[in-house]
């Protein structure tokens, strides 16, 4: 059985209304930091009613919202820029690879895309979308993040001057890995959709992660 954990911050308006009524605003809580092991980051879930996004990791079996992870890459995921059109011409990038044997040998994580807990017979042709929303770097849109499998072939770029490697879609109750590329350090905000048909009404919902990446 899957453990869910969830932090909370309190800021903006709602500390404002804290203060007002006297009471102590919450400090804000750090992100919980995962840099190494099996995690499945787009993990896409439906209660029912409704579709959510959660970030599940496998090695301690717990779930977290995606807007209180911080995703560790570190200078150890470094490798050489293998060549594809899609990673610019840099002589390095920063991956963490689709296989867990490598992920493991260079102690980073290993990303997943899971649609395990949708079962089916809910969904329409029992399939859901994901969509790559939007991609920033240090606060700028970003060209510099991709996921591909195999060799290069590209399942989500942010290239902001391309329109195609937006979307991909996923039978449910499956469970995908594939690379994911940063092509340059910094902080990332990755925004997801998963979208999917329920009786007719198309279901969505979508979540922003944050990935740091260290020289």
């Amino acid at each position: 059985m899957r453990a869910f954990t969830r932090t909370l911050t309190v800021t903006g308006s709602l500390a404002a209304a804290l203060a007002v009524t006297g009471l102590a605003a919450t400090p804000a809580i750090a992100l919980t930091p995962l840099s190494s092991g099996h995690v499945d980051v787009l993990d896409a879930e439906w209660d029912g009613t409704d579709l959510h996004l959660h970030v599940h990791d496998e090695e301690t079996d717990t779930e977290y919202e995606p807007a209180d992870v911080n995703l560790v890459v570190p200078a150890a995921a470094k490798v050489t820029n293998p060549g594809y059109a899609f990673l610019g011409s840099g002589s390095q990038i920063w991956l963490l690879p689709d296989t867990e044997i490598e992920a493991d040998a260079a102690g980073v994580l290993f990303p997943g895309i899971s649609t395990e807990s949708l079962t089916t017979g809910v969904f329409a042709n029992n399939s859901v979308t994901y969509t790559l929303v939007s991609a920033t770097r240090n606060g700028a849109a970003t060209e510099d993040f991709s996921i591909y499998a195999g060799s290069g072939s590209r399942w989500f770029d942010s290239n902001p001057a391309i329109t195609t490697f937006k979307s991909r879609s996923f039978g449910v109750a499956t469970h995908n890995h594939a690379n994911w590329a940063f092509e340059e350090a910094g902080t990332y905000q990755l925004t997801f959709r998963v979208q999917g048909t329920v009786g007719g009404v198309s279901e969505s919902v979508t979540e922003t992660y944050t990935a740091v990446v260290s020289s």
